[in-house]
């Protein structure tokens, strides 16, 4: 029986990946980076904070991801983690050449959809070889019978970036490339953000790679920095949490305008200890669901527990203090790969 198994964002929760600081960095400020993460200083890249997270921060997010895990075996959930690897190491292709990153989001470089996990093809060379962390987990699920696919390997040479031009137009068409964390299940129905995170081509790839019986929306409009999930996010069938600022009723994708909207309340400013920010407050809507309106939510941002429990959702509250320092919240630190449902439209 395939390991793999997920239909949806809210199925009850099964197997999940939880990611790890174990050599965490700041990766060196090449093209990519400087593009997408930090485009402002375009110009005077030298200002990037670059080499290893301070010591507690690593720390206290350890500690606290062991938190999480152990929260959700506290629910009858299989939580796996990747091994550790030596970010230091210099990665070079003809084109360029980068040291690495981390393994605390491996939401963002891994898609599964129903028994097939998929390694899509990432926008940072600096997470270039992020799958070899997670290569041990991979082939034990290929083994119990998932499919495991790796999309195109980028080369991800300097004409592919314009960190020069407006935010949503700085990752150029020109070979597929996006992130995981662009996208949301809703049964046959993908949803798909083209933004910096993710171009029109790896789109493309995607409803190659799972065939007619999913549909992929590519979403323009809606956020144009990197990934969805501190924009919209599904509680349950027909129960969506969106950010005001930036989803509407002209924007907002046709499939999911008859269900329920929560508007996300204004958010607590958690704050960055890095020179950058690596995430907006709007991480502070970064929840996991574990159940069909059933979530764990940042226990600081009390407004937004107040309207998720108003709208019937059960809330788990914890923790990431560095959140906005490392880029990541709930969703983003987990991957879940296998949920309790069967497809279905959710239209």
């Amino acid at each position: 029986m395939s390991l793999v198994d997920v239909h949806t964002e809210w199925d009850p929760l099964e197997e999940i990946i939880v990611g790890t600081m174990a050599g965490a960095r700041m990766p060196v400020a090449d093209r990519s980076l400087i593009a997408i993460e930090h485009p402002d200083l375009v110009n005077d890249p030298q200002q990037i904070q670059t080499g290893p997270y301070p010591g507690h921060v690593v720390e206290q997010t350890e500690a606290e991801l062991e938190e999480l895990v152990d929260q959700l075996k506290g629910l009858g959930v299989t939580v796996r983690r990747p091994g550790g690897r030596d970010h230091k190491s210099m990665v070079s292709t003809p084109d360029w050449s980068t040291d690495g990153y981390f393994d605390y989001c491996p939401r963002d470089g891994f898609l599964t959809v129903g028994n097939t996990l998929i390694e899509t093809p990432m926008v940072l060379r600096s997470r270039w070889l992020e799958g070899f962390a997670y290569k041990d987990l991979f082939v034990e699920y290929l083994e119990s019978g998932s499919r495991w696919l790796s999309a195109p390997k980028p080369q991800l040479a300097d004409e592919m970036f314009e960190p020069t031009a407006p935010p949503g137009q700085r990752l150029r068409n020109l070979e597929p490339v996006f992130e995981a964390a662009n996208i949301l299940r809703f049964g046959t129905d993908l949803l798909y953000l083209v933004s910096d995170g993710g171009n029109k081509l790896g789109a493309k790839w995607l409803q190659t790679a799972v065939g007619d019986e999913y549909t992929v929306h590519p979403c323009e409009g809606l956020y144009t920095s990197t990934h969805i999930d501190s924009t919209m996010l599904p509680l349950k069938p027909g129960l969506i949490l969106v950010n005001p600022e930036r989803v509407n009723d002209d924007n907002m994708p046709e499939f999911l305008k008859s269900w329920d909207r929560v508007n996300c309340p204004e958010l607590v400013d958690t704050g960055y200890v890095t020179d950058h920010s690596h995430g907006s407050v709007w991480i502070g809507m970064n929840l996991l669901v574990v159940a069909p309106g059933k979530a764990i939510v940042d226990k600081r941002q009390v407004d937004l527990i107040r309207e998720l429990e108003r709208h019937g959702v059960e809330v788990i509250p914890m923790q990431l203090t560095h959140a906005r320092s490392l880029g990541g919240g709930f969703h983003c630190v987990t991957l879940d790969v296998r949920r309790k449902g069967e497809l279905a439209s959710y239209r």
